[in-house]
């Protein structure tokens, strides 16, 4: 028997890689205790998807209702299971900017202690599992937003010539830079998953998305921009633009396009890695010309109000160079566009929100 641990198993990218490990035949645990719902409210809670993974995935997934941040039962579990662990992906996380800032003590004990708890109890009881962490491009503070940009009429654009015009790489400074508490606490966790492979062997990865999503995603006004803009959409719900005029520009990664190079990773580690990952120029879009969209698929105008603050450590451009990544594992590609992206969101939000309560 082989076990995938995933933490957050019932968010978007932790239920995503639940699905795809349990195809690849491995028994899933699930660790989650719907502290999405906490954080965000019953709107963006993600406790629905776990009852659909156990009634999809049968005897094959299991759920574990626990706290990363509670050692006991993490390392009650790690020791039962031992070696047969040979994968820990780890996505649970405290996801915002905002909320890190009214309670950073909480904040910091689930993204970055929590992190060390699992990271430890992987070394004592499963060291040659693979781990990967998702991080966030977060840890780049807002050095990104000292870049030479160039307005355009819908978006931010960086200067043609800087060798940062396919996307923002690996080799940018994560130092001297306002990060917000949020993105604090997840520098000290991604540093922490580089440590453990090059201090104790351990066979851990960091990858550092910008805006991950699917049709999956309890998006929400503070975190998951682009499902919550769509469900607002869909909904006819009023949406709120907050600074850089509108034009603030992320990428956007399907949660399967990102499992799937979770599995390279999990095939042929390379320990102590860091990836940027997301969507780099094949899918990319500005807030507006997210709105722009919204209203075409939909056929119809959308509320939106702007303004004018924008959130503090916010990144005017994001577009990630995953040219490293692609190196390592020449097989992986990004195979969802913004439009099919945003059409697979739609059509999701159509059955799922216009026929409950949300």
């Amino acid at each position: 028997m082989s076990v995938a641990v995933i933490t957050g198993s019932s968010g978007l990218v932790g239920s995503e890689a639940a699905r795809h490990f349990v195809r690849k035949g491995l028994d899933v645990i699930g660790i989650d205790n719907h502290m999405r719902g906490f954080f965000f409210g019953d709107g963006a809670s993600s406790e629905w998807q776990r009852h659909v993974l156990e009634r999809d995935l049968g005897n094959a997934y299991r759920h574990v209702d626990s706290d990363i941040r509670d050692t006991s039962a993490l390392e009650a579990l790690f020791r039962d299971c031992g070696t047969a662990i040979s994968l820990v992906v780890h996505t649970a996380a405290q996801p915002s900017h905002d909320w890190a800032a009214r309670a950073p003590i909480t904040d910091f004990a689930v993204n970055a202690v929590g992190t060390l708890h699992l990271l430890d109890a992987t070394r004592r009881y499963a060291p040659d599992a693979v781990f990967i962490f998702t991080s966030t491009n977060k840890v780049y503070g807002d050095r990104p937003n000292y870049l030479p940009l160039v307005e355009w009429p819908t978006r931010w654009e960086i200067a043609p010539d800087h060798p940062y015009t396919g996307g923002i790489r690996e080799d940018m400074s994560i130092d001297q830079s306002l990060h917000s508490p949020f993105g604090a606490s997840k520098v000290a966790a991604d540093v922490l998953v580089q440590e453990y492979a090059r201090y104790y062997g351990l066979r851990s990865v960091c990858f550092r998305p910008g805006c991950l999503t699917g049709p999956t995603h309890s998006g929400t006004e503070l975190h998951g921009f682009l499902a919550h803009l769509l469900k607002c959409a869909v909904m006819q719900r009023p949406y709120t633009v907050f600074g850089y005029r509108g034009k603030q520009v992320r990428d956007n990664l399907h949660c399967a396009d990102l499992v799937r190079a979770f599995d390279c990773v999990f095939e042929a580690p390379q320990a102590g890695a860091v990836y940027n990952m997301g969507g780099g120029r094949f899918c990319n879009c500005s807030v507006l010309e997210a709105i722009q969209l919204a209203e075409e698929l939909l056929g119809r105008p959308f509320r939106w109000t702007y303004e004018e603050k924008n959130r503090i450590g916010d990144h005017m451009w994001w577009i990630s160079d995953t040219s490293k990544f692609s190196s390592h594992y020449p097989q992986w590609r990004c195979s969802y566009n913004v439009r099919q992206l945003c059409r697979e969101i739609c059509e999701h939000s159509k059955y799922r929100w216009m026929t409950a309560d949300a």
